[in-house]
């Protein structure tokens, strides 16, 4: 049996009672932290809170060479954690078809994801959200400025009148994690006087949300990682007073957007 868990957005405690009983019951655990991280709680603590000894692996042992862990779960209870929730990325589903296209029962324990965490606390509707993007950094992707498929996928939703949320890069093994103002100045390169609003430490306990045109939101800080950055389309007026009152926005920009 492999068993995907998702341990939540924050720390040690983010992971559901099922996630957790999960794991404890698990004869081997694994993990990996380069697609996200859990920045509330280093591998030893959650070792110590769950009891279990994890073996974290890096982007190979996960996508190229995962047979130690598939090879586990041919005759013991194995659990491959993540942070958010286990099944959003495409690197997590391929290993499922892996063990599968192997005989190996597989099953699912979800957490919680970036994505509802940024629009319950941004008070922008869930279902009112386009395709998401992720803002890579320029070294990351060889040129200066927006990739050109992040401003089409962008675009094409503001013309929808969705919202985009955009993630941020990160590089886990080198502790690099892109900040919302960083991104805000790029993206304002192509719309400066477009609302963003930004989303930072979900599911901490002291997130926070702030929302005004990315020319703006370019010059503030917003403290410690993790931060996310939406782009809202047409604003519904429970969502235009969300961002107003949760966000701060100045009352000429959330007009401008208001539908």
């Amino acid at each position: 049996m492999l068993t995907f868990i998702g341990l939540g957005l924050y720390d040690e405690r983010s992971i559901t009672v099922e996630g957790r009983d999960a794991l404890r019951e698990a004869d081997r655990a694994y993990a990996e932290f380069y697609t996200s991280k859990l920045l509330g709680a280093t591998v030893e603590e959650l070792r110590s809170y769950h009891g279990a000894d994890i073996e974290v692996l890096g982007r190979e042992g996960v996508e190229q060479r995962p047979d130690e862990m598939l090879d586990a779960a041919e005759t013991e209870d194995v659990a491959f954690l993540t942070a958010g929730d286990t099944m959003i990325s495409t690197t997590h589903v391929d290993l499922r078809l892996r063990a599968i296209a192997r005989g190996i029962e597989t099953r699912v324990v979800h957490g919680v994801t970036a994505q509802s965490a940024a629009s319950g606390l941004s008070g922008l509707q869930n279902y009112r959200f386009g395709k998401a993007v992720t803002l890579p950094f320029p070294y990351a992707h060889g040129a200066e400025g927006v990739p050109q498929s992040v401003v089409d996928s962008i675009e094409a939703n503001r013309e929808r009148g969705l919202h985009t949320l955009v993630y941020l890069d990160i590089k886990a093994d080198r502790d690099e994690y892109m900040t919302a103002d960083f991104a805000a100045g790029e993206l304002a390169s192509d719309w400066k006087d477009v609302l963003g609003v930004v989303v930072a430490r979900a599911g901490s306990p002291d997130p926070a949300v702030a929302a005004d045109r990315l020319s703006a939101l370019a010059d503030r800080e917003f403290g410690d990682p993790l931060h996310m950055l939406l782009i809202p389309g047409d604003l519904h007026h429970v969502e235009a007073d969300a961002v107003g009152t949760l966000g701060g926005a100045p009352d000429d920009v959330v007009a401008e957007n208001e539908l």
